[in-house]
Order: structure tokens, then C-alpha cells, then sequence
């Protein structure tokens, strides 16, 4: 019985994407456990359609449908003053269908971020991307400090989610102890859904 968790992120200099490799390597290190790897388009002032409809390069992009199919979700996005990318949240505005029917609900959830400096308003922009979730009516997972990493870290990583600090031009490569807290949150967030898949299922 194979557990789908859907790692959904927004990356502009490649560092949210990088995360979310190291996190789908947490999801996958759980047995049966299937990361499905998911960007959005950006959001564009344009009027005419700018982006095609198929990325040149990294992953596909996710759909509402991906939603619905999903046994857990895992937001990640760059900080933008304190919040989520205007890109990641365009489309989470558009799941209303998956909130009426209750798609989501009672299923665990996570988040990531990247900032270029260290107080760049990482917990912000987490908590920013929980609050659509929770109205979702779904289980927000945190990262304990039982995970080592995230007591010895000097860039990122909080207990609302994993972080990136990516420096002021955003060519810093994520430590080993950001990696570690990364793949910890996939982890966490598989074996959370596998155990809820493998009972009675999820809450209403």
C-alpha cells in the first residue's frame, strides 16, 4: 500500500527546489512511501499567457488533482516578505473544490522555506503557508528537537518547518544540518500518512 506525499513548491534561484529534494529523500526513506515531486507556474502582471504548459526543467507542474490523490502535502516556497510566494499562494486560492469535499482534511501536512539572511522572516513565511492548510482541516507536523540538527544548526531550520538561508545572493549551498532537518520533515510527514493510511483512515 503505497503512501503518496505531494512535496508542492514555488523555487526562483533554485534553493526551495533543492530543499525539496532533500525532503522527498526524508519521504522515500519511509517503506512504501512515494514523494511526488510538484512546482507551480509563476504569476505573471501579463494578460496574455507567458508560461508554457510543461516546465523547460525540474518538475511537473502540480495540479488540484494532485490534491485530491495526496495521502500528505508538503508546501515550500521563498520568503517574500514575511510570505509565501505570490505563485504558491495563486494556487492554493484555487482549491476550493478540494475544501468543500474535504480532500485534504484530517491528513498530515508540512512546510519548507528559503530566505536570503538568517532573520528574513523564515517562521513568518512558515506559518503563512500553514494557514490555508489548517482551514483544509489538515494535521500540521512539527520538527522536535529530537532531531539533533535542529538544536546545533546556525542557518536554518525552526520546529514550524524546515529553512534554507541562502545568502544575499543566493548562492549559499544548503549545510548538512539544513539538509538533515529537511529530509527529517519528509520523513516525519510520510509516517504520519502511512500510519493514518494503515488505521482508520483519516479525521473528518
Amino acid at each position: 500500500m503505497t503512501t503518496r506525499i505531494l512535496i508542492l513548491y514555488h523555487s526562483v534561484s533554485g534553493n526551495t527546489r533543492a530543499m525539496a529534494q532533500h525532503v522527498a529523500r526524508g519521504v522515500e526513506s519511509v517503506t512504501q512511501a512515494e514523494a511526488i515531486l510538484r512546482t507551480v507556474p509563476e504569476v505573471s502582471a501579463e494578460t496574455e499567457t507567458v508560461a508554457p504548459p510543461v516546465p523547460s526543467d525540474g518538475a511537473p507542474y502540480g495540479t488540484t488533482a494532485d490534491l485530491s490523490a495526496c495521502d500528505g502535502l508538503i508546501l515550500g516556497s521563498p520568503t517574500c516578505f514575511g510570505n509565501m510566494s505570490a505563485s504558491l499562494k495563486y494556487f492554493m486560492d484555487q482549491t476550493s473544490a478540494q475544501w468543500f469535499s474535504g480532500d485534504l482534511s484530517g491528513k498530515p501536512a508540512g512546510v519548507f522555506t528559503s530566505t536570503s539572511s538568517l532573520h528574513g522572516g523564515q517562521e513568518a513565511v512558515l506559518l503563512s503557508m500553514m494557514i490555508p492548510l489548517m482551514h483544509h482541516g489538515m494535521l500540521m507536523t512539527s520538527i522536535p528537537y529530537s532531531v539533533p540538527e535542529l538544536a546545533n544548526t546556525t542557518s536554518g531550520g525552526t520546529p514550524y518547518g524546515a529553512s534554507h538561508t541562502s545568502g544575499p545572493n543566493g548562492n549559499n549551498p544548503l549545510t548538512d544540518d539544513e539538509k538533515a532537518i529537511c529530509k527529517a520533515l519528509g520523513q516525519r510527514v510520510a509516517d504520519i500518512a502511512a500510519r493514518l493510511k494503515a488505521g482508520a483512515g483519516t479525521a473528518s
